[in-house]
């Protein structure tokens, strides 16, 4: 559609997870219209991300150390465990401040039709790390999707055969939302998990 590198830096914001070609052109056209815009920054913060990050050796969340914060703070509960996809995940549950145990990140969810299989994920690490320490419960906080509740069972087979005991993240009706909206599937799950009023 432009010409040249124009079209290329377009492209290339494009090829990012959720930017559509429109999104891609208005970023391309922010930079480029945008005087005070210090390019050199961005690319220079790009190439140190790149350089410094990595996943912790521990639980598998970004980090520029060996270890995660988490995994290095002496006050997080180490008898608990709580088993996400993604490291986006650990940062919000911990938007929550309601937990304060330890994280296992799984780098993804079984998914057949991506081609992966639960080899693909971190699985195999964390019941190593189970198998190392006094873990009480593992809480698995997989998305409420196909492949999170695939990875969820998985996941429970594998720990009850070694009698670890493990909980579900609850899931229903949003706060702030309407009955009439409601998918069949979430509002199963609402009477399922439903609470007594105290």
């Amino acid at each position: 559609m432009y010409d040249g590198i124009v079209q290329d830096l377009i492209d290339e914001f494009g090829r990012l997870p959720g930017i559509g070609p429109k999104s891609a052109q208005r970023i391309a056209f922010h930079i480029l219209q945008t005087q005070n815009f210090d390019v050199s920054k961005l690319a220079e913060l790009l190439s140190e991300v790149r350089e410094k990050v990595r996943f912790c050796e521990v639980c598998g969340n970004l980090t520029e150390h060996e270890r995660c914060s988490i995994c290095r703070d002496p006050r997080r509960d180490e008898s608990l465990i709580c088993v996400v996809e993604e490291p986006k995940d650990v940062v919000a549950i911990e938007r929550t401040r309601q937990f304060r145990g330890l994280y296992h990140v799984l780098g993804g969810a079984i998914s057949p039709i991506d081609g992966i299989g639960p080899d693909d994920l971190s699985i195999p690490a964390l019941m190593r790390r189970i198998g190392e320490s006094q873990v009480q419960e593992v809480i698995i906080a997989t998305d409420p999707n196909l492949e999170g509740e695939a990875t969820a069972a998985y996941l429970s087979r594998l720990l009850t055969a070694i009698e670890v005991p493990v909980s579900r993240l609850a899931s229903g009706l949003p706060v702030g939302g309407d009955l009439e909206f409601a998918d069949e599937v979430t509002l199963g799950r609402a009477f399922e998990g439903r609470r007594k009023v105290e």
